[in-house]
């Protein structure tokens, strides 16, 4: 048994729906969230600047004395798990493997859509991934960039919204796809549309909730689960623009934020909002 608290990294604000759902399957443990809105987006940068800032996090999110960490960033996953389960002692745990291997298991036919970001999807994680759980599968990827602005715009079933779903979907829907892989951390907030899109028959595998089974499987695993009755905190921190994490996290979160501290994870130093 363990209380120390569980860290959580994203670029940005997105990650916060894998903290919702961290939440909500781990009642009783604590969290530390770092947003690194300094930096954001991760997807345009090269794969060691990439794992470069992740290690600056991890390293950061291990002085706070956390006993895993959550890579909840797709980009971040693709790039640093490697190399961040090489540095650090405690359990690393990554976005995709948990998506891919539900989504693996839960297909019917063997053709499997996987929606992202372009960065996310030009990894081929997904389909590496997908692949080593399902020998043969069909794979069907899109990159869908503008989800991302939409959703923090707060457009979750504005019309605009709807016509570039329809636009991204088509050919994903089209090509018989029975599973489909919401391969950002922004995109489970548009399920009910992505959902409505695609038609009843496609199940979507929202990789925040997956990650969060994951991180109870190797919690037990690993014998640091804090004891249940364990009052859990949950502290939330970013590199830049406190006042918009606040603003807009709430949303992907579904409550109020506040409190949120800024910190330079380069020079180790944090600041109340």
């Amino acid at each position: 048994m363990n209380t120390a608290p569980i860290g959580i990294f994203d670029s940005g604000i997105g990650g916060l729906t894998v903290a919702r759902a961290i939440h909500e399957l781990l009642p009783h443990e604590s969290t530390i969230y770092l947003g690194d809105t300094a930096r954001v987006p991760y997807g345009p940068k090269s794969p060691e600047t990439v794992r470069r800032y992740s290690r600056e996090i991890a390293d950061w999110l291990s002085r706070q004395g956390v006993k895993a960490v959550v890579v909840a960033c797709n980009t971040a996953t693709a790039h640093a798990l490697s190399s961040l389960r090489e540095q650090l002692p405690m359990p690393v745990i990554g976005v995709i493997e948990p998506g891919a291997r539900a989504a693996a298991a839960s297909t019917q036919s063997g053709a499997v859509g996987v929606i992202g970001t372009a960065g996310t999807i030009s990894s081929g994680a997904y389909r590496r991934a997908l692949e080593a759980s399902r020998p043969g599968a069909r794979i069907v990827e899109r990159a869908c960039p503008l989800f991302v602005p939409l959703v923090e715009e707060g457009w979750l079933s504005h019309p605009a919204t709807r016509a570039v779903a329809e636009e991204y979907l088509g050919t994903v829907r089209s090509a018989g796809v029975d599973v489909l892989v919401l391969g950002c951390t922004h995109y489970p907030l548009l399920k009910p549309l992505i959902g409505d899109v695609m038609g009843g028959d496609t199940a979507l595998i929202d990789s925040a909730h997956e990650t969060a089974r994951e991180l109870v499987t190797v919690l037990q695993r690993h014998g640091i689960a804090a004891p249940a009755g364990s009052v859990a905190t949950h502290r939330y921190v970013v590199t830049d623009d406190v006042e918009r994490f606040e603003r807009v996290g709430a949303v992907f979160l579904g409550e109020r934020l506040t409190g949120v501290e800024h910190v330079d994870v380069e020079a180790g130093i944090v600041a109340g909002a």
